[in-house]
């Protein structure tokens, strides 16, 4: 491991805006954040800069920034700081984990930021949309909560079109071409460093949001899975 990702690793554990693994947070976050503001969450959040741009859009909600790399956390908590965002924190967990933090309803939406494709139909579980995940969220979602999905990958962006159509979930917004359309939410203009990558090289971003308002029966999950090999969403 390099020096400075080890200087990094060290630095976050001093920072007050990271919590790595912390204990007994269901239900607490209010007196971590010290006000009763909405929570919205950016899930696999890279270096944060939705974390970041989202708490100066809207002082009114507190952002979390989850991610299991310390040291892209490092600079999103470090920029957080520098300006000052006291309603802008990051937690350092698996994903996997991340309905043992919160408590029933307790967070109002959900962000997912160019998150890793998984393109190989054998890793669709680990799609941060796969329906594994889904029931996670609606854990701690509040009712008609949301989800938001930017991508520049076609195939996850199909696969979560195919999600929501099977499982009957409410589409609130579906841009193939987001930058395309006129007057986007402000929201949609802040850029991450992966959508700078354009790893994709599909020219485009895709937007999805959806409501997480009701239960997903796991006998589907097994329709999902021939829908994936019968049509080759990955």
């Amino acid at each position: 491991m390099g020096h400075k990702k080890l200087e990094r690793f060290e630095a976050i554990r001093h920072m007050s805006n990271v919590l790595e693994h912390p204990k007994d947070m269901a239900g607490n976050w209010s007196s971590f954040f010290g006000n009763n503001h909405p929570i919205v969450l950016e899930l696999a959040c890279g270096k944060g800069e939705y974390t970041v741009g989202l708490a100066e859009m809207h002082p009114q909600i507190n952002t979390l920034g989850v991610d299991i790399k310390g040291n892209r956390i490092w600079k999103g908590a470090s920029i957080a700081n520098s300006k000052g965002l006291k309603n802008a924190a990051f937690l350092r967990t698996p994903i996997d984990h991340i309905h043992t933090y919160f408590a029933p309803s307790e967070v109002a939406d959900i962000w997912i930021t160019f998150p890793d494709p998984q393109l190989r139909g054998s890793k669709a579980k680990k799609r941060l949309t796969h329906p594994l995940f889904l029931r996670r969220y609606l854990q701690f979602l509040e009712p008609n909560g949301r989800i938001h999905l930017k991508t520049d990958s076609p195939a996850l962006y199909e696969f979560t079109k195919t999600v929501i159509n099977l499982f009957e979930l409410e589409t609130l917004v579906d841009w193939n071409d987001a930058y395309a359309q006129p007057n986007i939410p402000q929201e949609l203009a802040i850029r991450t460093y992966y959508e700078s990558l354009d790893i994709a090289k599909s020219n485009r971003v895709h937007y999805l949001q959806f409501r997480l308002n009701k239960s997903l029966p796991e006998e589907k999950d097994q329709i999902l899975k021939e829908m994936i090999r019968e049509q080759t969403i990955d």
